[in-house]
Parts: structure tokens; C-alpha cells; sequence
């Protein structure tokens, strides 16, 4: 194994997942979601913790994976997240009761995240994390830049897409507008940038113009 496939692996393995995020991982799989990784749990926790957030929006539930590594790291934090599947965020606020999580801390919205999030204020969260519909990528990041405050942040779960995006010999629909976000983002002035190859690769925005 090449010595970065080792450091990667080792950065993998390094966060310990509570229980309860461990269980909802689990239901991730038995669902068919594609969580994110330990690794890229353990930097939302820690990007949440740094700029002690208190509203956090979350676009794509699942069964409660990310939404369980973000409280963690802002424990006196607000949580709303969205997704499409009921079936999907049952199963979360499972996961966010078996970690101790009062229901007034998460609030649950069953709808399409591109009909929900026209209506979310300018400025009102202080992080936002798209773990979403790919094909939708480049209009969450849009709207998550819009819903953030100031100095806030946008983080995008799987941004290197399954290794894809760093192959050129891969050019299908979902690689090509992951292409499109990096190199708008890489153009703006807007905001501050971070690409980290943990999990499936995390983008992580801090906005710093209006």
C-alpha cells in the first residue's frame, strides 16, 4: 500500500464514533444511504466546535450520521435538517433520541431540499452541510452561501465523488458538476476555500463576502 493510502487509512481509523453515531451508521447501510466517514464526521464535528455554532442546516438527513457528528462538536446547537425520504429521518430522530438529543434541538423537514430552501433566510445559519442529491450539488452550495451568515460555513460531503473527480478519464454527469463547483469556488472571492480528501472528500467554505 502507497505510503498516502496509509496515512489516509490511518486518518480513517483515528476518530472514535460514539454508540449511538456507530447505530445510525449501521441503519445507514441496512437503508442503502452512503454515509460519511468517520473522518469526515470528526472535521464537521470540529469545524462546528470552532466557530461554536448554534444553527446548523443540514441538507440530506439520512438516518442521522452527519447530523450525530455536528451536535457533537456544537452541543448547545440547533439542528434542521431536510430530506425527501420520511422513512429516512424516522430513523434519525431514533438515532438523535438514543444519543440523548431532546427533539427541540433537531427540527425535521420532509421535502425536497430545492423547493425548502428558497424560503430559509438570508444569513440565519451559522453552518451548513450539503449531503444531498448530487445532481443538485452546485444549487445547495448556492443556497447554502445565501442561508450563511458572514464568517459562517458551507461544508459539501463527497466532493471528490468516489475518487472520480480526480480522474480525467471520468467525465459522467455527477463528476462534471462536482468539476463545475470546484472550479467556481476556486474563482471566488467570496469565499475561503479547503478541499480535505478525508472519506470521500469534504469541501469545506468559509464565506467571507456578501
Amino acid at each position: 500500500m502507497a505510503e498516502k493510502d496509509l496515512s489516509w487509512k490511518f486518518a480513517e481509523e483515528f476518530p472514535a464514533e460514539p454508540p449511538a453515531t456507530q447505530g445510525a451508521r449501521q441503519h445507514s447501510l441496512e437503508l442503502g444511504i452512503d454515509p460519511i466517514s468517520p473522518a469526515v464526521g470528526a472535521q464537521l464535528a470540529v469545524l462546528a466546535a470552532a466557530i461554536d455554532a448554534k444553527s446548523i442546516l443540514e441538507i440530506g438527513t439520512g438516518a442521522g450520521v452527519s447530523g450525530l457528528w455536528l451536535l457533537q462538536g456544537a452541543p448547545k446547537a440547533t439542528l434542521t435538517t431536510i430530506d425527501v425520504e420520511v422513512d429516512h429521518q424516522q430513523r434519525a430522530r431514533q438515532s438523535f433520541t438514543e444519543a440523548g438529543i431532546g427533539q427541540a434541538r433537531v427540527r425535521l423537514i420532509s421535502g425536497r431540499a430545492r423547493e425548502v430552501l428558497p424560503r430559509m433566510n438570508d444569513g440565519a445559519y451559522d453552518l451548513v452541510l450539503v449531503d444531498a442529491d448530487p445532481a443538485s450539488v452546485l444549487d445547495y452550495v448556492e443556497h447554502g452561501l445565501r442561508i450563511a451568515r458572514k464568517g459562517g460555513i458551507v461544508a459539501v460531503a463527497h466532493a471528490l465523488w468516489k475518487g472520480r473527480v480526480a480522474d480525467p478519464a471520468q467525465r459522467d454527469e455527477t463528476v462534471a458538476d462536482f468539476r463545475a463547483l470546484l472550479t467556481t469556488i476556486a474563482e471566488s472571492s467570496a469565499v475561503t476555500a479547503a478541499l480535505s480528501i478525508a472519506g470521500d472528500g469534504l469541501l469545506q467554505l468559509v464565506k467571507t463576502g456578501d
